[in-house]
């Protein structure tokens, strides 16, 4: 195995939860994420040693998401009246109030809303909200996504004010 690859299975996680995310549905981030790490090691030629990599596995990622969503938009077999909706994940608990009953319905409870204001999001502002979340500075978010830093700075103030707004009753 090369180096590269060995640094990039650093970021699996970090790639499923963005994947997770794109797709909605577990089984169809894990497709994602092994479809993102393939496509990486065939371009691995392509990447310079020194640059973010993680940022060039987040683009990966996100070209692969877009790629597929475009064949399956016109395909007729997708989705349908047998479609089933990917259930939310709670929080693991902290291991300091392990066996907390009541604290980690709570957590489940917020962590499904912020999921779900998260999910009310374009596909475009959940992107940048999360790769944010993820550390990336706004020059490598625009490097990902493809576009300028203008339009992710104007991006992530539009999702971030919706989020405030959706999830307003956790600021009190």
């Amino acid at each position: 195995m090369s180096t590269l690859a060995n640094q990039a299975l650093a970021y699996v996680d970090v790639l499923h939860n963005l994947a997770r995310y794109l797709t909605g549905n577990e089984t169809d981030a894990e497709d994602l994420v092994q479809e993102t790490y393939a496509r990486a090691l065939r371009a691995e030629h392509q990447f310079t040693p020194g640059t973010n990599l993680k940022a060039w596995l987040f683009r990966i990622l996100r070209n692969t998401f877009l790629s597929s969503y475009r064949r399956r938009r016109n395909d007729p077999t997708v989705g349908g009246l047998d479609t089933v909706a990917a259930e939310a994940e709670g929080m693991a608990p902290s291991d300091w109030l392990l066996g907390d009953v009541e604290l980690d319905r709570l957590r489940k409870v917020v962590a499904e809303e912020i999921e779900a204001a998260l999910m009310t999001l374009s596909e475009e502002s959940r992107t940048v909200i999360l790769l944010d979340l993820e550390g990336l500075t706004e020059v490598e978010v625009a490097d990902v996504v493809g576009c300028a830093v203008g339009t992710v700075k104007s991006r992530l103030a539009r999702a971030r004010a919706t989020l405030r707004h959706k999830l307003k009753d956790y600021a009190r």
